[in-house]
């Protein structure tokens, strides 16, 4: 099943620019695993800047919060 994503035209330029032989869904799909990832990545140090802060371990903290 496919949808539709409205962007402006300013953005769809853009995204052309970095798309590359990529199809739409793959480039969005990257992207959006990527921002992911640094969001996971800054979490954790957040966590690691923080732990001596808290009574859960670093590891724990991890776990709970369901980060790799």
């Amino acid at each position: 099943m496919t949808t539709t994503i409205s962007v402006s035209r300013e953005t769809k330029e853009l995204l052309e620019s970095i798309r590359g032989n990529l199809t739409w869904d793959e480039l969005l799909r990257s992207l959006a695993l990527k921002e992911k990832r640094e969001r996971e990545k800054r979490a954790i140090d957040a966590l690691r800047e923080t732990s001596s802060n808290r009574d859960a371990s670093f590891e724990e903290s991890r776990l709970r919060l369901g980060l790799r």
